[in-house]
């Protein structure tokens, strides 16, 4: 079979892509080996940010670039992405208030017209804020958005299958050599395909990828490791804390699954993709920078979960591994059937980084690119307001109850109508599979999102296993495995 586009990588950029490629018309096949966000994609700060930090290494485009995203997608997918409020404390700080209140002025300014809130600074009234601090109520507030990483990569790859893309999910890419006007490529699958132009977007893996391609890389790649934590939650309340170090770094503590604290991230150079995995040093680094600023104090036996992720840094010569571009570089080779490598990028500009890919494509494939998602809304993301949005879900299902009806509405948004149409009663979601995930969520999770073992459904498609025991995501496994 021939494609017009053969995407390697169901991370973000990958999805992303994918689902622009789909809306221009292209036929389109998306090859996973593992699971869509299965490694760095589900890995990250899990936020939806302009990158204030940025700011500070003069990167200033990459900046107002992701503060446009930002408005689009909180508009876009207001199920997944919310409004997040940031407090700066000012205690501790490595730079002086004028260069922060500058630094908040630009961002602000940067992204153009903004629904969020604009930064100001802590009052004396702002007691919810400063209360958990050590020091006093001198710092500042500011907004972005927090986002399910994991779901947003899967909403990209739903959008694209509804539009003809090929998601192949536990499919490897075996070999692939051009022939003449097209790659021939062979799949793990056993199919042997043809493509007019490949897609590398195989994250940590793009300059192995290359190799395996028979393509010699122009661009380099910084493998950069962050690591996170997960602690009882440090604080009442559902802002965020932007944590200023005395190494110059900053570190987020971020309200998480309701009872935890997010806390990360580092920045550690790595050699290779596989080295994603927190280390002792990085878990009292985290502990430390928690512990300087806030009055709960915490050691690294109170750490409940951690994840790692590697980043494929594109490799601008920066000495440091925090000093390094986040922004994306596209290497487009066209000696034979185009080939399209993806550096770098954030979750943010995905969809930034896909309509500038199609754009450097057009002409290999004959296309006349358009921005086809510049204004699209997400699956399910069509809700002008979520909690009048919740409201109609707990009207119509009330057998959910508060918390699962939270959770689903949040996951699923308007898609829940079609998950559970006919349902009009606790028997018709099926069996309890553990944390409240029934027989319909778990088999939309199959047919719909690709999910194909436990941890995708309990730690990507959703966040239950975080809050369920060994014993309990054991007997989940057993029934996720007996399901049909």
């Amino acid at each position: 079979m021939t494609y017009d586009l053969l995407i390697i990588g169901g991370g973000i950029n990958g999805c992303a892509i994918a689902r622009e490629a789909s809306l221009l018309g292209l036929k389109v096949l998306l090859v996973e080996r593992d699971d869509l966000a299965g490694h760095t994609s589900s890995a990250s700060t899990k936020l939806i940010h302009g990158g204030l930090r940025y700011l500070e290494y003069y990167e200033f485009r990459l900046v107002a670039e992701a503060l446009r995203e930002r408005e689009r997608l909180i508009h876009a997918a207001p199920h997944i992405i919310r409004p997040l409020l940031f407090v700066l404390p000012q205690e501790n700080s490595v730079r002086p208030w004028w260069m922060i209140r500058l630094g908040l002025y630009l961002y602000d300014m940067l992204g153009g017209k903004m629904s969020l809130p604009r930064s100001r600074g802590l009052r004396a009234s702002d007691t919810a804020y400063s209360a958990p601090l050590k020091g006093g109520n001198r710092g500042f507030v500011y907004s972005d958005a927090a986002v399910d990483d994991s779901r947003l990569t899967v909403l990209n790859a739903i959008d694209a299958a509804d539009n003809g893309a090929e998601i192949a999910v536990g499919v490897a890419l075996e070999s692939a050599r051009r022939n003449g006007d097209v790659w021939q490529a062979t799949l793990s699958d056993g199919r042997t395909v043809e493509a007019r132009a490949v897609v590398n977007a195989a994250g940590p893996w793009v300059h192995g990828m290359l190799d395996d391609l028979g393509v010699s890389a122009k661009s380099g790649v910084r493998l950069v490791k962050g690591s996170h934590i997960v602690v009882p939650k440090l604080y009442e309340g559902a802002h965020a804390y932007i944590l200023q170090l005395s190494d110059r770094r900053i570190v987020f503590a971020i309200p998480y699954q309701g009872a935890f604290t997010e806390i990360g991230t580092t920045d550690i150079p790595v050699d290779r993709p596989e080295d994603a995995r927190i280390s002792d040093d990085e878990i009292a680094y985290l502990c430390a920078a928690a512990n300087t600023h806030f009055v709960k104090q915490i050691t690294p036996a109170d750490v409940t979960s951690s994840w790692s992720g590697v980043r494929p840094l594109y490799d601008d010569g920066a000495s440091e591994a925090k000093a390094v571009t986040r922004d994306y570089v596209l290497e487009l080779d066209t000696d034979g059937p185009a080939l399209l490598s993806v550096f770098g990028g954030k979750i943010t500009t995905a969809r930034h980084l896909a309509e500038e890919a199609m754009g450097k494509l057009a002409k290999p494939l004959g296309l006349t690119a358009h921005p086809a998602t510049r204004a699209r809304v997400f699956p399910g993301g069509a809700i002008p307001d979520f909690a009048l949005f919740l409201a109609q879900v707990r009207t119509t299902w009330p057998f959910l109850g508060e918390a699962r009806s939270a959770r689903m509405a949040h996951a699923y948004g308007t898609m829940l109508a079609e998950m559970l149409d006919g349902v009009t009663d606790e028997a018709g979601l099926g069996a309890d599979l553990g944390g409240g995930l029934t027989e319909i969520e778990a088999r939309w999770m199959k047919t719909r999102e690709w999910a194909r073992t436990p941890e995708d459904a309990l730690m990507r498609r959703s966040k239950i296993g975080l809050h369920l025991t060994d014993a309990e995501r054991a007997i989940f496994a057993e029934r996720w495995n007996a399901l049909s």
